[in-house]
């Protein structure tokens, strides 16, 4: 076992105060950019042999398969960390404005076109439901009243006591958090494929539509707004550009060097064991773990006292994720960037997924296309291509060693005869990841993709705090912590953190 002392200094006369950040998916990144530019020297630790977290890219038979997510619509929450560092995105990163953003296919065959640009929308309105358009002016004016509030205001506004959230009630309270995202847009669009289409985003962050705050109605202007975005080379080019940032501040990141045990002296944290055996001392730790793996796997028993293992036991964790990643040797050229294929029930089949946990004989999908805007992402004459399907997690009883083939092999064949012909002919490359890659490979409290599912329970104040309540000096990022999963919730728990950590000059 090998044992570094607290005074050791791995870069010669580098005497900024250490933080150790656990993990380099998208929050962990951002984290340590943001404390590189406050003048500490950070070491981030990522088990994995490549950075990404969630973000990963799978690269095989010539074919490249963003792990996930794929939807950027904040792409300044990206800006600023290239401004934190004296750079240009622009110069490192191909952002393309996708249109449209979405198809969503509905069970009957018909499409709505989801775009940028209110008149745009109002088009395919029309078509479904004219007298909804009045409606429909009406909800996008209260998601953009959510919108400055929950996320201008309140995402990166550090919510660290009870009192923080008194604060905020009378404002949340006006624009009705308390009802879920299905009621909050019931009370505007009476047609029922409309309320899907305008309720379904909770789904992309792990949430039941039927069930989280409506805070999370703000996506719909979140998207109007900025635009939903794809970057050329596939997400994992972004996460390239994060590391090149944090590489460029002269810190590192250290891969295949998972984390261990969170090291304790007096109620603060002190540093980090890896599995190796080896210590490295910090001022400051940062984790980027699953928030409640942080809590009941990384943190000895008796350090705990908000968190406990009880505790987390009591909290409504996400759904989990099927994704099949798979390559085909011909083009679908009539397949959007994104679409949402929406089986023949909908609330039926999120009550067996989040209420009963079954996995159930329907489904409905997202299938992603990056090969629609960047054709290098496959071979020539190919496309690269993942379908998602939300599913239970680890609560339910599905045997996924067992169940994860014919699952596959059914929505092989919906796709098949629906907007794919032919796809298992043409398949040639393939990969799969089910709850239990997101338990074991990403260290997911219950197989969980999403953290605890955004319910108003689970929100702000009462999730994981972003500074920890029982370890002072530990922080937590990432989907896990306030305010949320999703590239904008986890790129904005970094921007609270850069609120909550001491001056660097502080700890010299």
């Amino acid at each position: 076992m090998t044992f570094v002392q607290r005074d050791t200094l791995p870069s010669g006369d580098d005497r900024r105060p250490h933080a150790v950040v656990i993990g380099a998916g998208y929050g962990g990144l951002a984290a340590a950019i943001r404390l590189g530019a406050r003048g500490y020297r950070v070491t981030v630790l990522e088990r994995l042999d490549a950075a990404g977290g969630r973000g990963y890219v799978f690269r095989q038979d010539g074919f490249t398969f963003d792990a996930g997510p794929t939807i950027i619509t904040a792409p300044f929450l990206f800006e600023e960390l290239w401004e934190l560092c004296g750079r240009k995105m622009s110069d490192d990163i191909d952002l393309r404005l996708m249109d449209p953003f979405y198809q969503v296919r509905f069970d009957d065959g018909r499409v709505f076109n989801y775009r940028g640009g209110r008149d745009r929308v109002r088009e395919e309105i029309a078509r479904f439901s004219p007298k909804d358009l009045d409606g429909y002016d009406r909800f996008l004016k209260a998601s953009e009243g959510v919108y400055k509030v929950g996320f201008e205001k309140l995402s990166s506004m550090p919510f660290s006591s009870v009192t923080d959230m008194l604060k905020v009630a009378p404002a949340m309270i006006r624009h009705r958090s308390y009802l879920s995202v299905v009621q909050f847009t019931e009370r505007y669009l009476s047609d029922e494929a409309l309320r899907i289409v305008f309720n379904f985003h909770p789904l992309l962050i792990g949430g039941n539509p039927y069930s989280v705050t409506s805070v999370y109605s703000l996506i719909s202007y979140l998207e109007q707004r900025w635009g939903v975005h794809f970057a050329m080379g596939g997400t994992g080019s972004l996460v390239k550009g994060l590391v090149g940032l944090i590489e460029g501040q002269g810190n590192q990141i250290r891969y295949k060097s998972g984390v261990r045990r969170i090291l304790v002296e007096n109620g603060r944290a002190v540093g980090v064991r890896l599995e190796s055996g080896e210590e490295i001392a910090a001022d400051i730790v940062i984790s980027n773990a699953d928030s409640a793996t942080t809590y009941n796997t990384l943190l000895a028993d008796e350090t705990r006292f908000r968190w406990t293992d009880s505790r987390i036991e009591q909290t409504t964790s996400s759904m989990s994720l099927f994704v099949w990643y798979f390559g085909t040797k011909r083009r679908y050229d009539d397949v959007a960037h994104h679409t949402i294929l929406l089986g023949p029930r909908y609330r039926g089949l999120l009550h067996d997924i989040f209420d009963k946990k079954v996995l159930a004989e329907d489904f409905s999908l997202y299938l992603y296309r990056p090969t629609a805007t960047d054709p290098s992402m496959a071979p020539a004459g190919c496309d690269s291509f993942y379908v998602l399907s939300p599913v239970p997690n680890l609560q339910g009883d599905t045997d996924w060693a067992s169940a994860a083939e014919p699952y596959r092999q059914r929505i092989a064949a919906y796709l098949s005869r629906t907007v794919l012909p032919d796809l298992e002919a043409n398949v040639v490359s393939s990969r799969m990841t089910t709850p239990l890659d997101f338990r074991d490979r990403l260290q997911s409290f219950r197989g969980a993709a999403f953290g605890p599912q955004p319910i108003l329970l689970q929100s702000a104040w009462f999730r994981p705090n972003n500074r920890s309540e029982d370890i002072d000096r530990l922080y937590l990022v990432g989907a896990g912590t306030h305010p949320g999963a999703g590239m904008p919730g986890v790129l904005s728990s970094a921007q609270v953190i850069d609120r909550l950590v001491p001056d660097a000059n502080a700890l010299v």
